[in-house]
């Protein structure tokens, strides 16, 4: 399949376009499409530009579009286009600010009016849900250690509790749905909110989180490296946060409770808040399992633990 719009020749291995644009429609509205379709002459501009070897199409998320690229140095890299250039640009500067942690992808060039930017490409790149689960908790400990090392930069303008208002508000908007309402209510969600400003207030240590790290990511950077951590989100808060989507996600198979006593152990974070904030987490998960037909087992616990 090819990336229609250009002479390019973009090749879309491996990669449902139909997909791609759904997503970017559904984040940005119509007018992804037509950005979708300049997408292989955008990528033909910047590989003449900056002199890399452009490769096939291989991953997209709901407001990006990504391809492989060889850097001029030999380096295998990423190009990371999107419709949404202020959202590029705050990546840009998170990675920056995170370099010296050794956990991210190294930025290599980035032209904020085009919304592209190039980075080193993650290998062996192993996405840490298809990682051994019996190393996985102490090679975390070890990204979050090296992750919240890194001091905050003066000023820095995004913290937790704006990151939760934002999302109580907008992921709280469906409860209103059928399928959504009938499973969580009001009073479930305002437990949340609860829960969630208890835990803000009593915030006694605060670092510079990722502030987005779900197993989908962190990536296997070889023995060398260790995990390396993609797409932050970063802002200031309670380092239990960066945890607590790989806590979640043990819904339905080892359980919550006791992935949360593993993590915490070998992450050196305060158990009880973890799994405080789990509870935190819980409905907006179960929504996100409830839109995708999620299992009927991880969805029971993560309202069990809603409740």
């Amino acid at each position: 399949m090819r990336v229609h719009g250009g002479s390019s020749g973009v090749q879309a291995t491996g990669v449902n376009m139909e997909e791609v644009g759904a997503r970017l429609v559904g984040r940005f509205g119509p007018g992804a499409e037509g950005w979708l379709a300049e997408v292989p002459n955008l990528a033909t501009r910047l590989a003449a530009r900056w002199g890399f070897v452009l490769g096939e199409l291989f991953e997209s998320g709901a407001s990006s579009v990504v391809l492989r690229c060889q850097w001029p140095d030999g380096r295998p890299a990423v190009l990371k286009l999107s419709p949404d250039r202020s959202l590029l640009t705050k990546q840009e500067e998170m990675l920056r600010v995170f370099a010296p942690s050794g956990r991210v992808p190294t930025v290599l060039s980035a032209d904020a009016e085009a919304g592209a930017m190039v980075l080193e490409e993650v290998l062996p790149g192993t996405v840490a849900e298809d990682m051994s689960q019996t190393s996985l908790p102490q090679q975390w400990g070890e990204l979050l250690a090296a992750l919240h090392a890194v001091a905050p930069p003066a000023h820095w303008p995004l913290d937790l509790r704006g990151r939760f208002d934002e999302a109580f508000v907008r992921i709280g908007r469906r409860l209103s749905e059928p399928a959504i309402g009938a499973r969580i209510d009001q009073a479930a969600w305002q437990r949340a909110i609860r829960r969630c400003e208890g835990l803000l207030d009593s915030q006694a240590r605060v670092v510079l989180l990722h502030g987005d790290l779900h197993l989908g990511n962190v990536l296997g950077g070889g023995p060398s490296r260790g995990l390396i951590a993609i797409d932050p989100k970063a802002c200031v808060g309670d380092p239990c946060f960066d945890a607590v989507d790989y806590v979640v996600a043990g819904a339905g198979q080892e359980g919550v409770e006791a992935r949360c006593q593993r993590v915490a152990t070998a992450c050196g974070l305060d158990g009880d808040r973890l799994y405080a904030w789990s509870r935190v987490i819980a409905p907006m998960a179960a929504i996100a399992h409830l839109t995708y037909d999620g299992p009927e087992p991880v969805i029971d616990e993560l309202l069990a633990l809603s409740r």
